[in-house]
């Protein structure tokens, strides 16, 4: 029997006192953050939720993410976290597919209007049953008429709940992701997928119990943040300082007045640490503090590696992974000569090869393969997808889709990503989902959509547009429809008017001519 609610369980046991999570004047310990989920464990139960059944939770960096999130789990429930950037369009998409039963949605800010788009999406699909507003404030009364606050739901549950009893390889996580092309897939991480790579990101950072404390700006419902940070950090009692909306400032602000010791993030969040380290910053305290780095979500420019180190005076680990491989494959090896560039070998207990079209193996060091890996990390499959899971697994290699080369000494360098991927900022966009939604626009004939060089983002998202015959619609246009139809990372920023695209001859759009 195995639940991945246990990282929590175990910390509020053994440090009960401790801060869990901090957030502004919030301070929550493990005990009150343990006490809290077993609420919502309680009200899960009491609304129906059976072991196995499906529950939703949109929610930016707050202490109610990891409160429902870990009652989810106790309760037997399967997470299913959700994107906040989602338009009520692709939530409902999220819900139908996942067949989820439960709802958790935060209302939102005066900026971004989660609450509203997530109650439309499950007034819209049927089958989802109950919906559960998270108000900032835990006793406000709710801003959307007809949705009840998890504050009034949870008034007068009980504190105490032994968790349901799961075995390691039940479905505990179904994270999406679209892979290269098409609607968003389920990966669907057991208990142990998760568990099995918790434990071994503490064996690379070197973690001993309750003395680490973070800054978490990584988005809590994106497989990075969640696992490296959340579950981790849980795992040893540290202390998780939650930041909502990265803001580099605050960043700095925290790792001035806290003792902060690990920072995780992005190359973009690294790139504006660094400009916010400014000269009325005591970079030395923060230097002394901080223990460990990590850097994920896309390749970190060595330039900027040299900069971090100079600055702060660290090594950053840099890591590679999927939401399929739950998600960590391989990292930077603190106890070997740091590889600018690489991504390090493969973690503990994962096998990595890289492989020729056909499967058959690259041997010979600095070829380049496509990535495979096998280990306690591979998904179970796809959500309801067997043939999507048989194309991507094979005798238990996963095949990432992402190319790579091996030095000598078993080190790896990614040197391309999955075909026609965007990386925005750390989050992956799949063009061919954006040009299915461009394509519904009534003057839109034809889109190619491709990521072009952005000095901050890494990749900005531009969009092709051959219009209709006698359609007329400007770039402006496209981009302000395409805003209310797509999350704030998906939709193209960029929009040129063309009459053709080039092609090859049978009719494939060749994307690489495109910039």
């Amino acid at each position: 029997m195995l639940n991945l609610s246990v990282l929590l369980e175990d910390s509020a046991r053994t440090h009960p006192d401790r801060d869990a999570v901090v957030l502004g004047p919030t301070r929550l310990t493990y005990a009150q953050v343990d006490a809290a989920a077993n609420r919502v464990a309680n009200l899960l139960v009491e609304r129906g939720i059976r072991p196995g059944d499906r529950v939703a939770l949109s929610c930016p960096n707050l202490p109610q993410f990891p409160v429902v999130y870990y009652g989810i789990l106790k309760a037997g429930g399967v997470v299913v976290p959700l994107n906040i950037l989602l338009k009520s369009r692709e939530v409902a998409y999220h819900l139908r597919d996942a067949e989820v039963k439960a709802y958790f949605c935060f209302e939102g800010t005066r900026d971004l209007a989660i609450g509203e788009e997530g109650r439309k999406a499950f007034d819209e699909v049927g089958s989802c049953e109950t919906f559960f507003l998270i108000t900032a404030d835990p006793a406000a009364p709710s801003p959307i008429a007809g949705a009840q606050t998890l504050g009034a739901a949870l008034a007068g549950a009980s504190p105490v709940f032994d968790p349901v009893a799961t075995e390691a390889t039940d479905t505990a996580i179904i994270l999406y992701t679209s892979g290269t092309t098409g609607q968003p897939k389920g990966a669907e991480l057991s208990h142990a997928n998760t568990v099995m790579n918790v434990l071994a990101c503490n064996r690379t950072f070197r973690s001993t119990p309750a003395t680490d404390s973070h800054v978490l700006c990584l988005p809590l419902f994106h497989t990075f943040g969640s696992t490296v940070q959340m579950h981790t950090g849980f795992s040893t009692a540290a202390t998780l300082h939650l930041v909502p909306r990265f803001d580099a400032d605050e960043v700095v602000r925290l790792m001035s007045t806290e003792e902060i010791t690990f920072f995780a993030g992005v190359p973009t969040m690294w790139w504006a640490l660094l400009g916010a380290l400014t000269d009325t910053v005591d970079v030395d305290r923060i230097a002394r503090n901080l223990r460990i780095g990590v850097s994920g979500g896309a390749p970190l420019p060595v330039e900027l590696l040299g900069r971090i180190e100079e600055r702060l005076g660290i090594r950053v680990l840099e890591g590679y992974g999927l939401s399929e491989t739950s998600p960590v494959v391989t990292f930077s090896d603190p106890e070997r000569e740091p590889r600018p560039g690489s991504v390090g070998v493969p973690i503990w207990g994962v096998e990595v090869k890289l492989i020729h079209a056909d499967w058959s193996e690259v041997t010979e060091p600095g070829a380049v393969g496509e990535v495979v890996v096998k280990g306690h990390g591979v998904m179970k499959g796809y959500f309801n997808r067997p043939e999507a899971t048989a194309e991507a697994i094979r005798d238990g290699w996963f095949r990432t889709g992402d190319l790579a080369r091996r030095d000598e000494e078993g080190f790896y360098y990614i040197v391309d990503r999955a075909k026609d991927m965007i990386i925005r900022g750390g989050f992956n966009v799949y063009p061919r989902e954006v040009e299915e939604v461009l394509m519904t626009h009534p003057a839109v004939g034809l889109a190619a959509v491709v990521g072009v060089p952005h000095e901050s983002h890494g990749e900005e998202v531009k969009a092709f547009v051959i219009l209709k015959s006698g359609a007329g619609a400007a770039p402006g246009e496209l981009v302000a429809w395409g805003r209310e139809q797509m999350a704030g990372h998906k939709y193209p920023r960029i929009v040129e008017i063309v009459d053709s695209l080039p092609m090859t001859a049978t009719g494939k759009i060749l994307k690489r001519e495109l910039g």
